[in-house]
C-alpha cells in the first residue's frame, strides 16, 4: 500500500482533536453532559460523526426487531425500506458540504447505491419469496457494508475504513458459529462499528486544496493542520 493512499504518520484511531477544519466545524455538535461535578459525556460530533450515529441507530433498530420480535417480514420490509430511504436522505444532507470540500461526492452516490440496492434485494426476497436471499440477508448486508467501507478507505486514504471493511467481511463466515443469533450478531457488528467511528478520530489522507473554500478558509485549515501536528 503506497504512501499516496495512506498517511502512515496518522494513527489508525485516536482521541478526537479539537483543532477542526472549516468543513468539520459546519454543523458541529458539542456535547458536555455533567452530573454535579462529574462529567458524563464530553465530545465533538461533526456531521460525518452524526451520519455514523444515525446509521448506527437505524442498524440497531432494524436488526434488533428482526431478531427479537414477531413482526411480519412484509411489515418489516415496508418499515425498513422507508427508514433506509430517510436515512439515505439525511446522510446526503448532513455530509454534502464535507464531501464537496474533500472532493468525495462520489462516496455519497456509492453508499446510496449500496443501501438502496440492498433494500431492493431484501424486498424482492421477502415479497418475491426468494428463499436464497432470505437465508442470506445477514451475509448480504455485511458484504454491502464491507464494500462501502472499502470504498471509503481507498477514497479517503484511510486504514481505519479498510480495517472496518475487513471486520465486516470476516464476520460473514463467523455467522455460522451462531445460527440462532444471526441478526443480533450482524446488527452488533454494523452498529458497534458505526458508533465507535463516531466517537474517535480516524486516519485520513493529507488535506487537499479545495475549490469550494475561500483563500481565508484555506489558510484557516492550514493553520488547524499545523496545530494538530503539534499536538499529535
Amino acid at each position: 500500500m503506497s504512501y499516496s493512499f495512506f498517511n502512515s504518520a496518522e494513527p489508525i484511531l485516536r482521541r478526537k482533536q479539537p483543532n477542526l477544519d472549516v468543513q468539520d466545524l459546519c454543523g458541529l455538535w458539542q456535547i458536555h453532559w455533567k452530573l454535579g461535578d462529574r462529567t458524563l459525556l464530553s465530545n465533538l460530533y461533526t456531521r460525518i460523526d452524526q451520519v455514523f450515529v444515525l446509521w448506527g441507530w437505524i442498524t440497531a433498530i432494524i436488526f434488533g426487531v428482526a431478531q427479537f420480535t414477531q413482526v411480519s417480514w412484509s411489515a418489516q420490509a415496508i418499515a425498513w425500506t422507508m427508514l433506509t430511504l430517510l436515512g439515505t436522505a439525511a446522510m446526503t444532507y448532513l455530509a454534502w458540504y464535507w464531501v464537496k470540500v474533500e472532493g468525495l461526492r462520489w462516496l455519497i452516490y456509492g453508499w446510496a447505491v449500496l443501501m438502496l440496492g440492498g433494500v431492493l434485494l431484501t424486498d424482492y426476497g421477502i415479497f418475491g419469496t426468494c428463499g436464497w436471499i432470505l437465508i442470506n440477508l445477514c451475509p448480504l448486508w455485511l458484504g454491502l457494508t464491507a464494500a462501502g467501507y472499502l470504498m471509503m478507505g481507498m477514497g479517503m486514504g484511510s486504514r481505519t475504513f479498510v480495517l472496518a471493511a475487513l471486520i465486516h467481511g470476516l464476520s460473514i463466515p463467523a455467522l455460522s458459529a451462531m445460527p440462532h443469533w444471526p441478526f443480533l450478531f450482524t446488527g452488533g457488528v454494523m452498529s458497534g462499528c458505526l458508533m465507535l467511528l463516531s466517537e474517535v478520530q480516524w486516519d485520513m489522507r493529507s488535506p487537499v486544496t479545495s475549490q469550494v473554500l475561500s483563500a481565508e478558509e484555506q489558510a484557516f485549515n492550514q493553520e488547524q493542520q499545523r496545530l494538530r501536528q503539534l499536538s499529535a
